[in-house]
């Protein structure tokens, strides 16, 4: 059977997941909107099309992405057709207060333009269940902590392409310990020129070399902290 004569609507729920899965493998836009709708007629809960078919489908791409089977152009165009489903569910969501697993803010450092690596892991990171606060390219410190005051994110995610701007991450990390906030958030950074220990020097809790990783750093810490606060409370 050929992908053109796959009619959506003919699938049973199972089958339609599944294939949801496969048109997100293969960025298909129009067909995540129709199997989006499709699974809401039937009674589906926004949180579960969201969890089942959209972020179990975007797991697949960021570990296929992370082990070198995918590559940046063919993830954003999945991120893309996830984002169609998210435009659909996301007043939806918001009304049925769906549980989230935590909100982000992120954006590129001041001096630096570059916004592809940050915009694939705003997209995977709401592909996987958070809120994302975009904060776009050549953010001064001002704009990180206007920001996190305002949303109270769980996560401060910082992007550098250069090798100039990456020093800038310090400046606001080193600003949020001065207002002694810095232990109230994860701090994520990344970037090419980055690595490891350049995350520990700034005083980051990780590096995160790709979007993939990000998303499971992410889902690691902010797990950890919520025991730690289980234990502590």
């Amino acid at each position: 059977m050929s992908d053109d004569e796959i009619i959506l609507s003919e699938l049973s729920d199972d089958e339609l997941v599944q294939q949801m899965h496969d048109d997100l493998y293969d960025g298909l836009k129009e067909e995540i909107e129709e199997g989006t709708k499709i699974l809401l007629e039937r009674g589906w809960t926004p949180y579960e099309v969201l969890t089942q078919a959209l972020v179990e489908g975007m797991r697949i791409v960021g570990e296929d992405f992370r082990d070198g089977i995918l590559f940046v152009p063919e993830v954003l165009m999945s991120a893309n057709a996830m984002k169609a489903g998210m435009f659909i569910l996301r007043p939806l969501l918001a009304e049925t207060g769906a549980p989230k697993l935590g909100k982000m803010v992120i954006g590129t450092v001041k001096g630096d333009i570059h916004d592809i690596g940050k915009n694939l892991v705003g997209m995977m990171m709401e592909g996987a269940g958070f809120d994302v606060i975009d904060l776009g390219i050549n953010n001064p410190v001002e704009n990180y902590i206007e920001a996190i005051e305002r949303e109270k994110p769980d996560i401060l995610g910082m992007s550098a392409l250069l090798t100039t701007t990456m020093p800038y991450m310090k400046v606001v990390i080193d600003t949020m310990k001065e207002k002694g906030i810095r232990d109230d958030y994860i701090v994520l950074v990344g970037g090419a020129p980055l690595n490891e220990e350049f995350g520990k020097a700034v005083g980051a809790d990780a590096y995160c070399r790709d979007a993939a990783v990000a998303v499971e750093t992410a889902k690691d810490l902010i797990k950890r902290r919520h025991n730690q606060l289980a234990a502590g409370a």
